[in-house]
């Protein structure tokens, strides 16, 4: 009869670095997520930034505010934003530059990826 006990399984922890940065914001960018945070009430949020299926060319960006990060993410800081993202969307994101785009009809971030072979007409989803 085994009697051994089982080690508990370890939780891999999201990694905190500054070094790791698959991605940037830009000034505007920056800006606006802490525009958003203040008025939403939202300080000790982080912004997460995943690349997930969507749209007619198969990936899309999903950017959240959340309280808490989830296991395995990539965390890190920049100009005071908290950033968090999974290790899956690091390979599509990575040299990825987000901005924050203003006109008279239309607001939103505007991606400008790399890694992106192809986008859609509308420019929300991409293929890698």
């Amino acid at each position: 009869m085994d009697t051994s006990v089982a080690a508990p399984a370890v939780e891999t922890p999201a990694t905190t670095t500054s070094e790791v940065r698959p991605m940037i914001l830009t000034e505007r960018a920056v800006l606006q997520v802490k525009e958003v945070i203040a008025e939403q009430k939202l300080d000790g949020h982080y912004l997460t930034v995943r690349v997930v299926p969507a749209g007619c060319s198969g990936l899309g960006y999903d950017l959240n505010l959340v309280k808490e990060t989830k296991q395995g993410d990539i965390v890190w800081t920049q100009d005071g934003v908290m950033i968090a993202t999974d290790v899956m969307s690091t390979q599509y994101l990575k040299g990825t530059q987000v901005d924050y785009v203003k006109s008279d009809t239309s607001a939103g971030f505007k991606f400008e990826n790399p890694n992106a072979k192809s986008s859609c007409g509308c420019g929300s989803s991409f293929s890698a």
